[in-house]
């Protein structure tokens, strides 16, 4: 083989092996769990009449782990524990969420039927693992549909079904998801 030729393959061995450069907003260097304490607030709907405020402190504890890695993306798990807010109910921890990451998205690992209880939420994560084993397979990431869009790394992003319209927009190193629901109100 020529030197021209083994050039010519090196090259494409390359792209093959970095054709997923990392998403600025979700990667991990290795399978490690990574965590972190985050603060924030919730917003207060629900009980204007007692005065509450309409944003009520949060914070958390989020635990990231690289699940799967693969030539054009990744999965991560990502849990919620150690957390605390303000608000008049108390708040349960949601169960892990599972996100596919491409360099130009983050999407919901949406698999599963939506359950409650102990039991139910243990097959979910238990359907949402081999859904991942599964997608890790693959040669090229699926189709993700629109709704299960979480993060967008150019650009914006907008998708309506029904009454909720979604809207994702880069501003700075930050990207915002803002969902809203339409509502026709006839008296």
């Amino acid at each position: 083989m020529s030197v021209h030729g083994v050039g010519i393959v090196a090259t494409f061995i390359s792209l093959t092996v970095s054709a997923y450069a990392a998403n600025p907003f979700l990667d991990a260097k290795d399978d490690n769990p990574v965590s972190a304490n985050f603060r924030g607030r919730e917003w207060n709907d629900q009980f204007p009449e007692h005065e509450i405020p309409h944003e009520i402190p949060l914070t958390a504890r989020v635990i990231t782990t690289r699940i799967a890695k693969m030539p054009w993306g990744a999965i991560f798990k990502i849990e919620f524990t150690d957390l605390k807010s303000r608000a008049p109910e108390k708040r349960e921890i949601p169960p892990p969420q599972y996100f596919i990451v491409t360099d130009d998205r983050i999407v919901l690992l949406n698999e599963g039927p939506t359950t409650s209880g102990l039991q139910d939420e243990r097959k979910l994560e238990e359907a949402k693992d081999a859904a991942a084993k599964k997608i890790s397979a693959m040669d090229k990431p699926p189709e993700f549909e629109p709704n299960d869009i979480y993060g967008i790394t150019t650009g914006s992003f907008e998708h309506q079904e029904g009454l909720w319209k979604t809207t994702i927009n880069l501003k700075g190193d930050l990207c915002h998801k803002h969902c809203l629901e339409k509502r026709n109100w006839i008296d």
